[in-house]
């Protein structure tokens, strides 16, 4: 059965984050899978592996969440496409690694529409060009399931990377969508990943 699809446009971090906590734990073996497609307000959001080092080397009033999911600091913000991919992996018949591959694959799938080359790295979880990291992934497995998912970077200020390590990793470049070249509106590309994610979660 193809995930729900649900657009909360422009919601809190928070908020979200507990609505995924919530949802989760209610599931049901009957509960459909849903995708949540959404952006936020700035944030800092801190993984269970993030360390001290990790945190904005100076204040620069972005608040910094730290969270269940899994990985290091990363941030959200305006001209972001955040996709939460609530599964039943169980029933999917997936793991974890194979469910990363295919949030990997989708976002390649769908620059590869746009004649942009990307590409996974299973070291570094996430989709990079040309070493520039243009989609992040985290997530939480609670009971069989899967909350938190991918974000992708379409059109936003990358300046708060700078105060941070993005992902743990020092000096790692990143990029979006739109310094590549591709001026597909936010909420068409947000649409046109969700495709590719339909079709490799239904693969």
């Amino acid at each position: 059965m193809a995930p729900v699809v649900r657009h909360l446009g422009t919601a809190d971090y928070a908020d979200t984050w507990e609505a995924m906590r919530r949802f989760t734990a209610s599931r049901t073996p009957d509960t459909p899978d849903e995708l949540w497609v959404v952006e936020h307000p700035p944030v800092y959001t801190l993984g269970v592996a993030a360390r001290e080092e990790h945190l904005p080397r100076a204040p620069n009033g972005i608040p910094v969440i730290r969270t269940d999911r899994g990985g290091q600091i990363t941030y959200h913000g305006p001209g972001q496409i955040v996709v939460y991919t609530l599964l039943d992996l169980r029933r999917r018949g997936l793991t974890v690694k194979p469910l990363v591959r295919r949030l990997e694959a989708a976002c390649v799938n769908l620059l590869a529409d746009h004649g942009i080359e990307a590409n996974g790295d299973e070291a570094r979880p996430g989709v990079y060009v040309a070493g520039a990291k243009i989609a992040a992934l985290g997530l939480k497995i609670r009971g069989g399931c899967s909350y938190h998912g991918v974000s992708f970077n379409a059109d936003l200020d990358l300046a708060p990377f700078a105060a941070i390590d993005p992902c743990g990793y020092r000096g790692l470049a990143v990029t979006d969508a739109r310094r590549l070249g591709i001026a597909t509106p936010q909420p068409l590309l947000a649409d046109q990943l969700v495709r590719h994610l339909l079709e490799r979660l239904n693969g």
